[in-house]
């Protein structure tokens, strides 16, 4: 086996740790199906289709649930559940117009449990991913909670099978496709969908409203939130809207309501893969393997600005032989999105030394996977109807960027994108900071770049009664790392962040850099 096919299968392997992916067009099959057609083939007559009783409706307050399965992101693992919807007017100031329906799983304790009166809500990450999609990679974080609380999954307007607002270019166009192909097909994806959505109502405040309607039909006084990423904008707002009904937050990975998305990405990134390059500095035999990896990407960076390579690479996915150039809008996307993850960045130090001695084609397979894997991967439509409404405006060129790998790119970008995009609108009060006195639990990985430590630090300002913890070594969403389940378990059953005895976060460690093609020095 040649070290290249060594190191796609290493990429292939560890790519399936991405929290943030949705691999919905390889799904498992409905469990309940299978089971169907299992017990068919086993009968001496098969059963017809119309002598089999329908599932009987399970009712959770007033809205009505059926057995379902819920398909993982990413491998076999599946999570069984109860299945709903719950109807809601897409414009609040025109209730008998066009309805939505909420897609809506339910993860019930045990028959015999003593169930707690407060759910939890998970609200997910994007904006443009679904609930109901990603929480089966996030199950076992929830297996202590989920033993006595039920777990409500409501895919926001938008994500899902919420009314999703996906655009066709999702799958179409190339990660680093140009501007102009760009506002094209962001033209003809708002005109596709607004055939059948008011794209000014898919909004993060149009969610809250959703969240709280739906707590009201299951008949919940009270709800703990765990909010993930763009999830935790969620929260807070409904935090602020609905203070008598939240119980307890949870945020992980926190973006601050203060913050316009996009206007911090250049810096952040910077500082995060200082740090995650920095455990190669530190390392002698990574050095003496490697080299330096952060000059190696400057000098990268500056090559291919300059004149991007043809490079002929091997296509991970279907092994044929293919020859595009190299960009730099390629390769910066690259480190921003496997920089969410140490333990798949621990790979960029030596594809940057290898890139250096000018064979290109392991980064150049990266790049394409990546784009393959982002293809489709959130509600493009539902994000720019969330961003062009609460961050576009807010948004500024900064001209210390313009050295860094993403420079003012994003804000370009999606200015160009929301000129021509409907805007919602939102409370004044929108990008103020929660003040609360609700129980608070604030995550964030030391390596994040996207939401660092110092976004944490501000929320937790202005919640006297949260708790910050900065888990070691970890990137983003680490709600699952170590023994944060625990933790996690404990506070939605105490309410109590500052009584957690978080000594044994101190066990997590750092993912050493690879230093060959068959890994990291022992």
């Amino acid at each position: 086996m040649s070290r290249k096919t060594r190191f796609i299968l290493t990429v292939a392997i560890l790519a399936g740790l991405f929290g943030y992916r949705y691999w919905r067009d390889h799904r498992a099959p409905d469990a309940a199906a299978t089971t169907a057609g299992a017990s068919a083939d086993a009968a001496a007559k098969p059963a017809r289709a119309a002598d089999v009783p329908p599932a009987q409706p399970r009712m959770y307050g007033r809205i009505a649930f059926t057995p379902c399965t819920l398909s993982p992101q990413f491998g076999p693992a599946s999570v069984a559940a109860q299945c709903g919807t719950y109807e809601v007017a897409e414009d609040p100031a025109r209730p008998d117009g066009r309805r939505i329906k909420l897609n809506i799983a339910w993860v019930a304790p045990d028959e015999d449990a003593e169930v707690a009166p407060d759910p939890v809500f998970l609200l997910a990450g994007g904006p443009g991913q679904a609930a109901t999609e990603v929480y089966p990679q996030l199950a076992p974080a929830f297996r202590d909670v989920a033993k006595h609380r039920n777990v409500v999954l409501v895919d926001q307007r938008g994500t899902g099978k919420s009314n999703p607002l996906e655009c066709a270019h999702d799958k179409a166009l190339p990660y680093d496709a140009g501007l102009d192909a760009v506002r094209a097909e962001t033209i003809r994806c708002r005109d596709a969908l607004s055939r059948s959505a008011d794209l000014r109502f898919y909004t993060t405040t149009d969610a809250v409203r959703d969240l709280d309607e739906v707590r009201k039909a299951i008949g919940a006084a009270q709800v703990n939130l765990l909010g993930i990423s763009y999830g935790t904008r969620v929260a807070q707002q409904y935090a602020m809207r609905h203070p008598e009904a939240t119980r307890t937050l949870v945020l992980d990975s926190v973006a601050p309501n203060t913050l316009f998305l996009g206007n911090d990405f250049a810096t952040n990134l910077e500082h995060a893969l200082d740090l995650q390059f920095g455990r190669c500095e530190q390392s002698p035999a990574c050095v003496s393997a490697v080299g330096h990896p952060r000059a190696q990407l400057d000098a990268l960076m500056a090559t291919l600005r300059s004149a991007p390579p043809m490079v002929r690479y091997r296509d991970a996915a279907t092994g044929e032989s293919k020859e595009e150039p190299l960009t730099a809008d390629a390769v910066a996307g690259l480190m921003r999105l496997y920089a969410y993850m140490p333990l798949v960045s621990s790979l960029l130090p030596l594809q940057l030394h290898e890139a250096a001695a000018g064979r290109y084609d392991g980064l150049m397979a990266l790049t394409r996977m990546l784009g393959d894997s982002v293809a489709g991967q959130m509600a493009m439509g539902m994000q720019l109807s969330v961003v062009c409404s609460e961050d576009a405006a807010g948004l500024k060129d900064d001209p210390s960027l313009d050295g860094t790998l993403l420079g003012n790119a994003f804000s370009e970008f999606i200015g160009s994108q929301c000129e021509l995009w409907p805007k919602g609108a939102m409370p004044a009060d929108f990008h103020q900071p929660l003040r609360s006195p609700v129980p608070a639990l604030v995550l964030e990985g030391e390596f994040d770049p996207v939401t660092p430590p110092r976004y944490g630090e501000e929320v937790v300002k202005t919640l006297p009664n949260a708790r910050l913890f900065v888990l070691k070594g970890q990137g983003h969403n680490v709600i699952g790392a170590g023994c944060m389940p625990k933790l996690f378990a404990q506070f939605i059953r105490t309410a109590n962040a500052r009584a957690l005895d978080g000594k044994c976060l101190d066990t997590l460690g750092y993912v050493p850099p690879f230093t060959s093609f068959n890994g990291w020095e022992p």
